[in-house]
């Protein structure tokens, strides 16, 4: 893939600064190679834990000559209450201690301004020229603004589903909604988007009021940044991203899908495996094409008992061959040796317990569906490798992803989740999905019924065009490609052009 600039900003020297969680650190750390391809400097913050998960990506690129710097700091962890090692969101053992997690982390505020300030006494590299974070990290505002540095704001979601929050903010419609009708139809959007109250997003539903001050924060933070980067690309949501550079003065750069940066190193992406990539790749070699299915829900979802059971009951009885990536958790282990799961099913079932190399299973053409939670990285991955989807989404903007997967692009088959589970609260909610409607999924997706063969043929020809379409949009030329040029034009303009003022 030819991601090399012909102009080369060598004066340019970023700030990445990550929200401490693997959906949020992972395509980060790509957004870094891509810049240092295009000839900035880069460096990223981020603590013990996360630095040694990516430090062989970093090393891949550094060996080549290209300039990315890890800076690690400590956070305080005990002495918020959190347990030794806590140093990332999905390690947090509580919803009560998200709050402390998000305090903590704010205390990076200040060795982070030790760093720029030792950073303008340097000349090698050059001082730090712009400042990207994700949006999650309120508190670099007053950094930014401190220093009169350009701030851009790393969002992890869609232009849809930053179109669709602003609608509703704006329209105020999900105030009104009757128990009679409980339907909300959010206005002025290039399609039909309905959704329910008990479906709304954190920053706007009932049951996420706990951490309300940290979404105003978060909210009112993006207002005053200079513009929005986004992991996404033009082609694949061209309409919600004319819609969100009207919102935003036109100051938003798509410059995705990020994982394609990696080329040849995507099996070193996040975590160490748990399981071998050889080994993963070797049982994926023992299928035909799309007959696998593909169950990942994410880093930070944990299903309550009841509806893992389900979910493991329903690979089991539709029989096709499956690789099933879960959260580390010793309880759901335990019930999957003593019901005898694992020993039933060993001979076409692959459990990777932690992470996996998905992009890389992605690239097997064993892979016939993805059962996923549709967190946005997830589903531009299936996106990238081809893969249709059945979705499950589970809260945040994944019900927005859902709505673009299943209704807009018409690549994938709803499952039927309909409440968004507020994070740590699964346990309330028990198994509201039924094995029965998995297996019914599966079978529309990758089974041999009569009835279903045109629209399965059609949602494969559809995600692979969108593959291809994606893998253009990186490469010399393509839009992903010059957004991000113009993003740096700009920022070279704005940096060493005229001073730069804060709005």
């Amino acid at each position: 893939m030819a991601l090399e600039s012909h102009h080369k900003h060598h004066k340019l020297h970023f700030l990445l600064v990550p929200f401490l969680c693997p959906g949020h650190l992972i395509p980060m750390v790509d957004i870094a190679r891509l810049l240092v391809n295009h000839g900035a400097f880069v460096t990223i913050v981020t603590t013990p834990l996360h630095a040694t998960r990516i430090n062989p990506l970093i090393d891949t690129v550094n060996a080549s000559k290209l300039r990315i710097q890890v800076v690690q700091f400590e956070i305080s962890v005990l002495e918020f209450g959190l347990p030794e090692g806590c140093e990332s969101l999905e390690l947090v053992p509580s919803r009560e201690l998200i709050r402390n997690f998000m305090v903590a982390l704010s205390k990076l505020q200040t060795p982070i301004e030790e760093l720029i300030e030792k950073n303008k006494k340097k000349k090698e590299p050059t001082p730090i020229s712009c400042i990207l974070v994700d949006k999650f990290n309120y508190w670099m505002e007053n950094v930014a603004m401190k220093f009169q540095i350009p701030r851009l704001i790393f969002d992890g979601t869609s232009c849809m589903n930053l179109v669709v929050l602003h609608n509703l903010f704006k329209s105020k419609v999900y105030e009104n909604v009757q128990e009679s009708n409980p339907i909300i139809v959010v206005p002025n959007l290039p399609h039909r988007i309905e959704l329910t109250k008990s479906q709304l997003p954190l920053e706007l539903n009932p049951e996420a009021r706990d951490l309300r001050d940290f979404d105003e924060k978060i909210r009112t933070s993006q207002e005053s940044a200079y513009g929005v980067v986004i992991n996404s690309f033009e082609e694949l949501e061209l309409e919600y991203v004319k819609e969100y550079k009207k919102v935003k003065g036109n100051k938003v750069w798509c410059i995705g899908p990020v994982s394609l940066s990696c080329n040849n190193d995507v099996g070193q992406r996040g975590n160490k495996s748990k399981i071998g990539i050889d080994s993963c790749m070797k049982f994926l070699d023992s299928w035909p094409p799309n007959s696998v299915v593909y169950v990942c829900l994410g880093s930070l979802n944990n299903l309550a008992l009841a509806q893992f059971q389900e979910l493991a009951l329903a690979l089991e009885s539709c029989n096709f061959p499956f690789i099933w990536v879960m959260k580390e958790d010793d309880s759901l282990k335990k019930w999957l040796q003593e019901s005898g799961f694992e020993e039933r099913t060993k001979e076409r079932g692959l459990i990777i317990h932690g992470w996996a190399p998905q992009v890389l299973i992605f690239s097997h053409n064993a892979i016939g569906v993805f059962l996923t939670h549709c967190g946005w990285n997830s589903t531009l991955e299936a996106i990238c490798g081809g893969v249709p989807m059945i979705t499950w989404p589970m809260f945040a903007d994944q019900f927005f992803n859902e709505k673009l997967v299943v209704q807009i692009l018409g690549i994938g088959e709803k499952l039927g989740s309909e409440i968004a589970i507020p994070l740590g609260k699964q346990e309330n909610y028990g198994a509201s999905v039924k094995r029965e409607r998995i297996v019914e999924a599966i079978e529309k997706v990758i089974g041999d019924g009569d009835g279903e063969n045109k629209k399965k043929e059609e949602r494969r020809e559809s995600v692979g065009k969108l593959a291809e379409l994606a893998k253009k949009s990186m490469e010399l030329g393509g839009s992903s490609y010059l957004n991000m040029k113009i993003l740096l034009e700009d920022m070279e303009r704005l940096t060493f052009g005229k001073p730069y003022h804060s709005s």
